[in-house]
């Protein structure tokens, strides 16, 4: 999920509530009469503020009313009352004075996307009727303030990508209106807390790239408004909570990167109707990948490598609006024409971008069904298995690729009669096989090539002058082939 249009785009599109919210306590109103309280705290942010470059505070002075200040709204119902403070990548450098806590009536506190360090102000947990605090992208640093957990009409709370350390404070469950949770991108340690699952009213809980421990609260299977849980990078353990497979709302459901285990269960995708992404790679799930999957008919991303085994279902062909399907560095295994059907059924996936095998123990002959693949497809590897044979030439139909991943297998024969198809194609990866006979020098015309790799194969006789056409070219690996005469100049050319 980058870049700060993006995401205040996702925080405003998940809480729409929070722009009416807003106008109905006045934001953008002048007409205020001025309370010495909020001025003299915003005198006392300008102060702790240590660089301007882009001159956001320069109307912050006497001569100008507050609710004329930039970044500042007021209310309308209680005249001179601060209710918004939005000063949104400024630049601004510097630390969060402790002041705007006694900015009683403040709705919405937006520092993103600037250059702030220190600590968050444990003050600010006086501030009882903020809905959004916002602090992302800056340097803030120590722990989360326990006494936030007293900012009792929080709906959007988002620390994410700062340096902060130390656990998420246990009482977070106290935050009871809460719907949008983001402290991803920290440091974070210790464990979830429960107390999360008692916030029924949570849709989203970003909790990525920490460093977070122990098991995935049951509790959390009990959000029945859940839209995205992402909770990828840290070291949780044990298994996922089987509760979680029954949140029906769930649109992302995101862990990769840990140290999960055990089965994903057999009903996966029968409740969830709306899941579009399920991310559980590089884990240590086991069992077999669920029929049930199927059924998940929104499902558009899937990462399952794991220590998964068994075969790959053909239901995954159901799944219409699926463009990622990467099962890489599993133990699934096709060796007969049965088990081999799956490759067939994702024919019917004509939106599909991407697809990975590579690193499972698929054997014997690639089917030619793979020229059936989408269109649309973009990156196809099937590197580190036990193919062999030859490469059926309906891979040249899929006309879309720009990475193709062959490598480390024993497929055999010659190469000319499908790469030449293959035009887009940017990366090729085909090295420690068996392929024979001349590199073709219709390869010096797919001309967008920047990485190519042929090592380890048994190709003979010449390397054709052709490689000089790819401009493009970064990588070239020809080792231990038997190539006979000197590198043409024409080659050498674009690595002088």
């Amino acid at each position: 999920m980058g870049g700060v249009k993006q995401d205040m785009e996702e925080l405003h599109k998940l809480i729409p509530w929070v722009i009416i919210l807003l106008l109905s306590y006045g934001a953008g109103s002048i007409s205020c009469d001025g309370n010495d309280t909020d001025l003299a705290s915003l005198l006392d942010f300008k102060r702790a503020i240590s660089n301007d470059p882009m001159e956001a505070l320069s109307s912050w002075n006497t001569t100008v009313h507050l609710c004329l200040w930039e970044g500042i709204a007021c209310s309308l119902t209680q005249p001179g009352r601060v209710v918004n403070l939005n000063l949104i990548g400024r630049d601004l450098a510097g630390q969060i004075s402790p002041s705007v806590g006694n900015m009683s009536y403040l709705v919405s506190l937006n520092l993103s996307a600037n250059k702030l360090s220190g600590q968050i102000p444990p003050l600010l947990g006086n501030l009882h009727k903020l809905k959004i605090l916002d602090l992302r992208e800056n340097a803030l640093q120590g722990n989360i303030p326990d006494a936030l957990t007293n900012c009792s009409s929080l709906m959007a709370l988002d620390l994410s990508r700062n340096l902060l350390v130390g656990e998420i404070p246990r009482k977070v469950g106290l935050l009871s209106v809460l719907s949008y949770l983001r402290l991803n991108g920290n440091g974070l340690t210790g464990t979830i807390p429960p107390g999360l699952g008692n916030i029924t009213t949570l849709q989203n809980i970003f909790l990525h790239g920490n460093q977070l421990h122990g098991s995935i609260p049951e509790e959390l299977g009990k959000l029945p408004n859940m839209l995205n849980l992402l909770l990828g990078e840290n070291r949780l353990s044990g298994r996922i909570p089987e509760a979680l497979f029954n949140i029906s709302s769930l649109q992302q459901l995101a862990m990769a990167m840990n140290m999960l285990h055990g089965p994903l269960p057999s009903g996966t995708g029968d409740f969830l109707p709306n899941l579009t992404q399920l991310l559980l790679s590089s884990n240590m799930l086991e069992g077999q990948i669920p029929d049930s999957l199927g059924n998940a008919s929104e499902l558009q991303r899937i990462a399952l490598g794991n220590e998964l085994t068994g075969q790959i279902p053909t239901s995954l062909g159901k799944l219409r609006k699926l463009r990622i399907l990467n099962l890489q560095n599993n133990k699934l295994e096709a060796k007969d024409s049965q088990s081999w059907e799956f490759l067939d059924a994702l024919g019917n996936c004509t939106l599909l971008e991407g697809l990975s095998l590579k690193g499972t123990l698929l054997q014997g002959v690639l089917p030619d069904s793979v020229g059936n693949l989408s269109s649309n497809l973009d990156t196809l590897l099937f590197g580190s298995n036990m193919l062999y044979g030859l490469v059926p030439p309906s891979i040249g139909n899929l006309h879309g690729l720009t990475k193709l991943g062959l490598e480390l297998n024993t497929f055999s024969g010659p190469i000319d009669g499908w790469i030449e198809n293959l035009v887009p194609l940017e990366e090729l990866y085909i090295g420690g096989n068996n392929f024979t006979g001349h590199i073709p020098g219709s390869i010096g015309n797919i001309s967008k090539l920047s990485k190519l790799f042929l090592e380890w194969n048994l190709f003979s006789g010449p390397i054709p002058s052709s490689l000089g056409n790819l401009s493009q070219l970064s990588l070239l690996d020809l080792g231990h082939n038997n190539l006979q005469g000197g590198i043409p100049k024409e080659a050498l050319s674009q690595f002088l």
